[in-house]
């Protein structure tokens, strides 16, 4: 059954977002969604002895309506102190040097919009696990119009997708009668929120999957392992 996933680029995300990427034979990056303040499009939470702040990429002036291809990131040397703070959160973590490599190849690509970015991001998580799709596209080169349910069905269609695999978010905007007409089964992921050793005290799983890769490496690929349900047994 093929299977598709859509999501706006999402910043090192967490653990959840790589679930979706680990069940999807297509992938589509929604590049050209529209930016909007509180997302996670631009910041992720990391554990610190502090507790979970953000990690924040800060933006060029934005403006009404801007989709994420437009956003900008400034000039200034925001990476380096990115970098610093994540390298003194994780100094006791086993896998530290593994991880800040991991953020130092994304930092490294010349990735001109926040959506290139926090894709990017999104890919090397998904590659140092060994989960990345068997193939990756960007919806503002697949010339798929609409907006909403119509556009993400459309989306699916586009691919000829069987299954399409989402978060809860989808629960209350997802037009389920039009995909079931379609023929496209839709369902939801069921969260395992797996715990794995995990520095500064006890677990949270709403963190970046940065901190699965600084604390257990590789092998944190076990953790990566929520399965789906059904629409019908989702939402009733």
């Amino acid at each position: 059954m093929k299977t598709i996933v859509i999501s706006q680029p999402m910043y090192f995300p967490w653990v959840g977002m790589l679930e979706q990427m680990q069940l999807a034979d297509v992938f589509v990056h929604l590049d050209d969604a529209q930016f909007s303040k509180g997302g996670f499009f631009n910041r992720v939470q990391i554990k610190t002895a502090e507790g979970t702040p953000w990690l924040t990429v800060p933006l060029a002036e934005t403006k009404l309506g801007q989709s994420l291809n437009e956003t900008r990131m400034p000039e200034h040397d925001w990476r380096r102190k990115q970098l610093a703070t994540l390298k003194q959160a994780y100094a006791a973590a086993p896998h530290a040097e593994e991880m800040l490599s991991l953020v130092e190849s994304v930092f490294g690509n010349e990735c001109k919009s926040l959506a290139e970015l926090s894709a990017e991001s999104m890919e090397a998580l998904a590659g140092f696990f060994e989960i990345t799709p068997k193939e990756i596209q960007w919806a503002s080169a697949m010339g798929v119009e609409g907006t909403g349910t119509a556009r993400v069905l459309a989306i699916c269609e586009a691919v000829g997708a069987e299954r399409y695999v989402t978060g809860h978010g989808a629960r209350d905007y997802l037009d389920h009668a039009a995909f079931e007409a379609a023929g496209i089964r839709v369902e939801y992921l069921d969260y395992e929120k797996r715990a794995y050793p995990q520095l500064h005290g006890t677990f949270t799983p709403f963190v970046s999957a940065l901190d699965l890769a600084a604390n257990c490496g590789s092998a944190g690929r076990e953790v990566i392992a929520s399965g789906t349900v059904y629409w019908k047994d989702f939402v009733r």
